[in-house]
């Protein structure tokens, strides 16, 4: 199941400094001068997996998936250490292409499009009172098993880091934007962990390089713990535009569950969260059995304090309220994109009426290059009645019917298409948490939508996060011009902690080749986001996470991914219309 979560809280009731407006929304700062703040570079040396990855000892053992947060001992046991590894080449893939198509025949004549994809990247307030961090840890002695202790999206010390991880990638967007233009970026959903107000804003002030102030209530630490110290963001370069996916986290409670009047009032409550084991039934939610305890911000690893059986308690752990932390609806969210300074206002969502929720929209990224992108609210509704957990993908019949008439109107205006949505298609067995919901609510089936998508030979590409993977799908189609291809992009978050670039060209024989490349974020030694990495690379090694490899039940036609990592140069063969159509567009390539 997909549910990142957590944050931390503290004892401390003394504040730092003077708290004082910051230069974007409504977020506290604990500086006086903020034009003194610097920010953390990157390192000057800037690649992308092609080039090399990420490599470490898969090997060691000391700690159990229980014990993932004593992280005082990781360098003990030899966790966390990384050291460059080998390029990894794109993959060559014909899957949907006519039996016998020889791709090396064939060479690139001009670039189409050039954008890059972040997801997952789950900021989190890790002072937050209402959070699930206490079930990474639960071990059900009954059962002799901890159920979910792999599930590092519960608890995971990169949760320090979440904005110094999304500093370093834009920066690392930037760098690559001066090699290779970038025409624009598209964020696929989950930028907040769990709906908070104060997240999001982390989130759009980092992109348009604002002043951070990671901390939140009585923000201690600020003065002396990396993780909590105020900080300038660099920003994303002002002329790349950027756009918006709605994630399950960016809407629901913890991703989960969707947030009611108690739930709304435990974010700005001063008393740490009391629930049962809400992954195993979301009924549970009413069980006040465990305080499920914060990140102590005044600590160099981010201790778990006021966590454990309600039962060992003489009386409910504290922290400091803030209003900061209130949770958004989705319009509350979606009206905030409006607040920012980067390009365009309102980051997709000023191409729709915001006001009423719907965050379907699509938009044309280049006007001398016909393909459209087509973003897609996939995520199941706050009022569909549902009692299980919200992180199935879903389209309710107003979303499904202005789905079909945008694949209608692009295929006769003769433009190619990709869909961008949060949750993908096709790749999780049926009943899955963070597969496509069977319930008669929803008004299409996985299988119905594949179809429909497939009568539309302009449709090349759907784009997803989700699942915290790198993956890449083929769909083919009954003839080759009616495949389409899906590409999953990794968290920001957890390991591997990258985004993905896309390169879309016309060949030589006007076939289209889509080159999907995954991106380490620079970071520099000694640094806020290399200090995640290394946290990053330790969880990776003590839990083990990997849904693909050696896994008899997985997708056979998913390529394996030791590296966390997956390049492929995916080609789609196009209708004899738009052949001849698209044979005079792009940037010619001249070599």
């Amino acid at each position: 199941m997909k549910t990142s979560y957590g944050y931390k809280m503290f004892w401390g009731l003394f504040a730092l400094g003077t708290l004082m407006l910051s230069s974007a929304g409504c977020t506290k700062s604990v500086v006086k001068d903020q034009s003194l703040l610097k920010g953390y570079p990157i390192d000057s040396t800037v690649t992308t997996t092609r080039e090399k990855t990420i490599s470490f000892d898969k090997t060691i053992t000391g700690l159990s998936p229980a014990e993932l947060s004593q992280v005082s001992q990781y360098k003990h046991y030899g966790y966390g250490a990384w050291t460059p590894g080998s390029p990894l080449l794109a993959d060559s893939r014909t899957d949907i292409m006519p039996a016998g198509y020889d791709a090396t025949a064939v060479t690139k004549k001009a670039k189409l499009l050039n954008f890059f994809t972040i997801t997952d990247i789950h900021i989190t307030d890790k002072e937050s009172p209402s959070q699930l961090i206490y079930l990474q840890q639960l071990v059900y002695p009954a059962l002799g098993k901890a159920p979910w202790a792999f599930v590092t999206s519960i608890y995971s010390p990169v949760m320090l880091y979440t904005t110094h991880v999304l500093d370093a990638a834009v920066q690392t967007v930037n760098s690559l934007h001066k090699q290779n233009p970038i025409d624009f970026g598209i964020s696929l959903g989950d930028t907040c962990n769990s709906t908070q107000y104060n997240e999001l804003r982390w989130y759009i002030d980092v992109l348009d390089g604002k002043v951070i102030t990671p901390s939140s209530g009585a923000h201690v630490g600020a003065d002396s713990i990396d993780y909590q110290k105020p900080y300038k963001a660099a920003g994303l370069d002002k002329s790349i535009p950027w756009y918006q996916v709605m994630g399950n986290h960016d809407h629901f409670w913890i991703g989960s569950i969707p947030v009611n009047d108690n739930l709304r009032k435990s974010y700005i409550s001063d008393t740490v969260f009391a629930t049962g084991d809400v992954l195993a039934d979301p009924r549970n939610i009413s069980k006040p059995d465990y305080y499920m305890g914060v990140l102590d911000g005044s600590t160099h690893y981010g201790d778990i304090i006021g966590a454990g059986p309600v039962g060992k308690f003489s009386s409910a752990p504290k922290v400091v309220a803030d209003p900061d932390r209130r949770s958004l609806l989705r319009t509350e969210w979606m009206q905030e994109f409006f607040v920012t300074s980067s390009k365009p206002a309102g980051h997709g969502f000023n191409l729709i009426d915001a006001k009423k929720g719907f965050a379907c929209y699509s938009f044309v990224p280049k006007s001398t290059i016909p393909i459209k992108v087509i973003v897609l609210d996939d995520t199941q509704r706050e009022d569909d009645g549902s009692a299980d957990i919200h992180g199935h993908g879903f389209l309710d019949q107003g979303r499904y019917d202005w789905l079909k008439k945008e694949l209608a109107d692009g295929q006769a205006a003769g433009q190619l298409m990709i869909i961008a949505a949060h949750s993908p298609i096709g790749v999780e067995k049926s009943g899955s948490e963070l597969g496509w919901w069977n319930d008669p609510r929803n008004a299409v089936s996985q299988t119905d939508l594949v179809s429909e998508l497939q009568k539309h030979p302009n449709f090349m590409l759907w784009i997803a996060g989700h699942r915290h993977v790198n993956t890449v799908k083929a769909f083919p189609g009954t003839t080759p011009e009616n495949g389409f291809w899906q590409v999953e992009t990794s968290s920001l978050r957890d390991f591997p902690q990258q985004f993905r670039t896309f390169e879309i060209y016309r060949n030589s024989d006007n076939t289209i080749s889509i080159v999907t490349t995954n991106v380490d974020p620079a970071v520099k030694d000694g640094t806020p986001a290399a200090k995640s990495r290394s946290y990053a690379v330790a969880a990776q090694q003590i839990v083990k996470t990997d849904i693909y490899t050696n896994n008899p039940t997985a997708d056979p036609s998913i390529k394996p991914m030791p590296t966390g990592s997956y390049n492929a140069e995916l080609i789609k063969k196009l209708s004899p219309e738009m052949q001849v159509k698209i044979q005079n567009f792009g940037t010619a390539i001249h070599k």
